[in-house]
């Protein structure tokens, strides 16, 4: 039959390896000669109940048979000390040998944990038959425990499959966007990177840091469907143009929208509402304070400073000391003020540490 369950260790075949527990070495040693008469030869003894749990540890069994009463310490105390050591979604069978079956001896017993009984003096053959059909069930359990296990490594291994799947489908996204305004793609890098360290350092669960880091590089995918002549012009936007540009918040959300996962959902509040601003004066719905995503706050602040401190064919890049005046002036603006004094507080934190926020 199979070994131990994940409980006890790993799962192999073997033979059924028993404990008995009585007091009486005579009754030891019959319980043995049946035991071997049904092929069982993988027996562990004690005559003292108080090496019992010990021994359970030690042996880790699959059938416990134990003497109900014992000196030092009774059956019933043992059992429950052994049933202590069985977690909830095991199952090692203890069978109880005693001389007094009475209902409420035998009731006690298997509120206690016991799984059966065997009267003594018992009979051999009633004896080797009941340890068989324990054995049996503690054989089923571990079959079905295996199954399960395998099952549940399918089940993981295949949710593992979507989520990569799902992290490919956004690279990819990414990647169509930057292919129309960020030739390198350093860009949308550096905006997750550093949306990702700014969410870590405003609080956000591991689980929204995870998914700012691989979907705040789309915050501008509406941008594929911004004629060339306006997202590609090197100088200034007149005002018509900057409307159609301003419409990349509402593509971008529309290509987002209607996904299931958790970075879907954050990709599509990012892309829907970067652009808002804390005031209520941002676009594309006039969202203000809180009512505007927390991601999109994070990327907002993340992409601004991007931008401002690396150059673009129509001006040059700004120093890093103007660009953190300039967050520090739009705080309660354009920015959540939380959120930029996360930022000049990881800023800060880098700088001591020899790092930088540019790489």
């Amino acid at each position: 039959m199979p070994a131990n369950d994940p409980a006890h260790g790993p799962t192999v075949e073997r033979q059924p390896r028993i404990l008995i527990v009585d007091d009486q070495e005579a009754v030891v040693q019959t319980l043995r000669r049946v035991l071997a008469r049904g092929g069982y030869h993988d027996v562990v003894s004690t005559n003292d109940p108080r090496t019992a749990v010990e021994l359970f540890r030690s042996v880790l069994p699959d059938l416990v048979l134990l003497d109900l009463h014992m000196p030092h310490i009774d059956g019933s105390a043992v059992l429950k000390l052994l049933t202590a050591e069985i977690p909830p979604e095991s199952y090692v069978p203890i069978l109880m040998l005693t001389a007094d079956a009475t209902a409420d001896v035998k009731h006690r017993a298997l509120s206690a944990g016991a799984k059966d009984f065997l009267a003594k003096p018992f009979d051999h053959s009633e004896a080797l038959l009941r340890i068989r059909n324990l054995l049996e069930t503690r054989s089923l359990h571990l079959l079905l425990g295996d199954r399960n296990a395998t099952l549940e490594t399918r089940v993981e291994q295949r949710t593992q499959d979507v989520h990569h799947a799902h992290l490919e489908t956004l690279h990819r996204l990414a990647r169509t966007a930057e292919c129309r305004d960020d030739d390198t793609g350093e860009h949308t890098r550096r905006v997750g990177e550093l949306a990702a360290a700014l969410a870590e350092r405003c609080g956000c669960s591991e689980e929204t840091v995870t998914a700012i880091r691989h979907t705040a590089a789309l915050h501008d995918i509406g941008k594929v469907g911004i004629p060339d002549h306006v997202l590609l012009k090197p100088g200034p936007l007149t005002t018509a143009e900057m409307d159609i540009m301003k419409t990349h918040t509402a593509l971008g959300a529309e290509i987002l929208a209607g996904g299931d996962s958790v970075f879907m959902q954050t990709a599509e509040r990012i892309a829907a509402s970067h652009h808002e601003r804390w005031d209520g004066t941002g676009y594309p719905r006039g969202l203000s304070g809180d009512s505007i995503p927390l991601e999109a706050r994070i990327v907002a602040v993340a992409d601004v400073f991007d931008a401002l401190s690396h150059g673009r064919p129509y001006r040059l890049a700004w120093t890093i000391d103007a660009v953190l005046a300039e967050l520090t002036a739009q705080r309660n603006r354009q920015f959540d003020p939380a959120v930029v004094d996360a930022f000049l507080d990881l800023h800060q934190s880098l700088a001591t540490h020899g790092g930088g926020l540019l790489r």
